[in-house]
């Protein structure tokens, strides 16, 4: 204990520094405008900002400060217009979308936003922890994931699906069917073979998941506005009484924060979920948990837990992915990926040695962690009031608004037009889903997990010539998969169960 505080002295020595400490505010807003703009995400972000910090030279520790402040300033910016306005920021925050928005609609947009501000901060704080203490053994258990136990953990995901299915189990199925779907679409990376191109080069590569976001949520909502309001039909927003949550709101959540961030930190130690992933799997979690103990909560319409799981979830996990990356040089993200190439520019190889090597750079790291979170809670908090007037521009001027800046982000993927004109595409039949009350959820899950599903269960089955004993030979898988049944099999027994119960008729 007395080495860890020794570190922990050393980190807190870098991150108070004037320099490092001014860098992680600047680093922080920066990230949080870059969370905003739809499109844009923390790995253009982070790549568009090593230049500039290698053209300053700054000392590699301060770099890689300022870079892990935009990174964990984006996964808090990302929830602003998903709150707000349905359109996510961020890849991670589409599950934030499922109950920050109607929270919105109900007159609690500022509510939202300070809470979901302060699940993000309760997140990071337990990741930063986690970090501090479990990082040697945390590195030895990621270890133990290879693409077999990968592709049972997407299976996992898959399975915890069956709790966002609502009501309308069928069109929950078809819609992350379409996601997979999707998923497939380009060139096949093992044989080389065009899959559903159409013939279309501008299809190779796939179709990029920004577009897939951004055409399901921000052009189809849009559509969905412009609609309503010439219909005459508009909803009215309700004014935004409150400036922030109340302690009563906060004992509510506790228990979803605390699973969640778990949760986030969990799935971000492991090499290339993602923040998304981790958001997916934390809310069909939650929302399973309550609604087995709560038959009245309205996940999907306004719950807060549904709206702490995903944010504490995603925090938790950008940070955690920072523990392979530190630990085993394997990056836990893109956007960790790309601070890795960082590091290179100043010949600094990540891995086991660099806590011996360099460790004002890994705990000054670690520290600033901390640090950026505390800002990034003092300035988001007090800005909530501002964020929430978005909901008062009329709709003439806000729909052209939001899709002028959802564009720039689209144009930005690739420099060309195509990508315009598929997300219109992919927009207008996200409207006529959302008519016949297909939820979104899991098509977009599909999308993010099918690729990652696909090409771990390849990986597994090149390695052992196409046995597919590998699946279930190791003590991991075989725990995934008992999870994955348990998770579609027990609420279906407990819901039987419940059903055979004898009814007091006097209530008894």
């Amino acid at each position: 204990m007395s080495g860890i505080l020794d570190h922990l002295s050393i980190g807190f020595g870098v991150a108070f520094s004037p320099t490092n400490l001014l860098v992680a505010a600047i680093g922080s807003f920066l990230g949080t405008i870059v969370g905003v703009l739809p499109g844009l995400g923390p790995i253009n972000g982070v790549a568009m900002l090593i230049p500039i910090a290698y053209a300053m030279n700054l000392p590699p520790e301060t770099s890689l400060i300022l870079l892990a402040a935009v990174y964990v300033g984006a996964e808090y910016g990302g929830r602003i217009t998903s709150i707000l306005l349905n359109v996510p920021g961020e890849a991670s925050a589409i599950m934030t979308t499922l109950d920050g928005y109607p929270l919105a609609r109900q007159g609690l947009a500022n509510v939202a936003l300070s809470l979901s501000a302060w699940s993000a901060f309760c997140g990071a704080t337990v990741s930063v922890f986690g970090i501090t203490l479990l990082s040697p053994f945390l590195a030895r258990w990621a270890l133990a994931f290879g693409p077999a136990e990968y592709f049972v953990l997407m299976v996992f995901s898959f399975c915890c699906l069956t709790s966002l299915l609502g009501k309308q189990p069928v069109k929950g199925v078809l819609a992350a069917m379409i996601g997979l779907g999707i998923s497939v679409i380009g060139v096949d990376s093992n044989s080389g073979v065009y899959r559903y191109t159409f013939d279309s080069v501008h299809l190779a590569d796939g179709i990029d998941f920004v577009v897939v976001v951004i055409g399901l949520f921000a052009v189809s909502e849009l559509l969905e506005m412009l609609d309503k309001s010439s219909s005459g039909n508009s909803v009215e927003v309700k004014p935004s009484g409150r400036k922030l949550f109340n302690f009563s709101e906060i004992m509510f959540t506790k228990f979803a924060v605390a699973r969640s961030a778990l949760i986030g930190f969990v799935v971000g130690v492991l090499p290339g979920a993602g923040a998304s992933v981790a958001a997916a799997v934390a809310y069909s979690q939650e929302k399973r948990i309550t609604e087995a103990r709560d038959p009245n909560a309205k996940f999907g319409k306004g719950d807060m837990r549904g709206l702490v799981a995903p944010e504490a979830a995603a925090t938790a996990s950008a940070i955690g992915s920072f523990v392979p990356m530190l630990t085993l040089g394997v990056p836990g993200s893109g956007t960790t990926a790309v601070m890795m190439g960082a590091l290179t520019l100043y010949n600094i190889t990540p891995g086991p040695v660099l806590f011996d090597a360099q460790p004002q750079l890994v705990w000054g790291l670690i520290a600033s962690l901390f640090v950026a979170n505390v800002l990034l809670f003092i300035m988001n908090v007090p800005m909530v009031r501002v964020f929430s007037k978005v909901l008062s521009v009329p709709a003439w001027l806000l729909v052209p608004g939001v899709m002028c800046i959802s564009y720039i982000g689209v144009y930005a993927i690739n420099s060309g037009t195509f990508d315009l004109l598929l997300v219109a595409i992919i927009g207008a039949i996200g409207y006529f889903l959302r008519k016949l009350e297909v939820p979104m959820a899991p098509l977009v899950l599909g999308v993010v997990l099918g690729d990652m599903m696909e090409q771990n269960l390849r990986r597994a089955l090149s390695i052992t010539n196409g046995d597919l004993a590998v699946l279930y030979s190791s003590p991991v898988s075989i725990g995934l998969w008992i999870a994955a049944i348990a998770v579609v099999v027990l609420p279906q027994i407990f819901r039987r169960m419940r059903r055979k119960l004898p009814v007091d008729p006097a209530g008894e």
